[in-house]
């Protein structure tokens, strides 16, 4: 038998039954430390972060300021904003990890699949051709390639170039 060691997975497995402490998306921008929050960009209505338990490496979300889990309370200026920040996630992901493609959506409510079913959030998720196999269906593991915080030290630089320019 061989063995994937994964130490990193325990954090996750440890607070899944924990009791609430308040929403991460709420609370992590409150805070002002971007990199262990895994921020990569704010602006005004919304801020873009990685997912600290990626389903491949660059997996980012788009998350307004906004408590919601309803996207029709959503105002005009943020939903502009959040879909301004897909793109923006898009081209800075294009850019550092040239994915052969892109899962963009989200999960609206808990039976829908949402980890976090009271705080609307956007998933970008880079893929690439062969980067599902065996692993996640047989043995219930995804391989990441990638330390977390090597990845956001090499997007953190790109969404501060292009973000200025891209978003004008």
């Amino acid at each position: 038998m061989q063995r994937l060691w994964a130490p990193w997975r325990m954090a996750y497995i440890k607070n899944v039954d924990k009791e609430d402490e308040g929403c991460i998306f709420c609370t992590k921008p409150l805070r002002n430390n971007d990199r262990d929050d895994l921020i990569l960009f704010r602006g005004k209505k919304c801020f873009v972060l990685m997912n600290l338990y990626p389903y491949s490496n660059g997996h980012l979300m788009v998350t307004p300021y906004q408590h919601t889990s309803d996207i029709l309370s959503l105002d005009r200026e943020t939903t502009m904003e959040l879909w301004d920040f897909v793109c923006l996630c898009k081209k800075v992901l294009t850019e550092a990890c040239n994915p052969e493609g892109f899962n963009v959506g989200m999960n609206l409510g808990r039976v829908s699949g949402a980890g976090i079913d009271q705080h609307i959030h956007m998933h970008i998720v880079p893929r690439w051709n062969g980067d599902t196999n065996f692993m996640p269906v047989l043995g219930d593991t995804k391989v990441i390639s990638e330390g977390i915080e090597q990845t956001y030290d090499t997007l953190k630089p790109l969404f501060k170039s292009i973000g200025e320019t891209f978003l004008g």
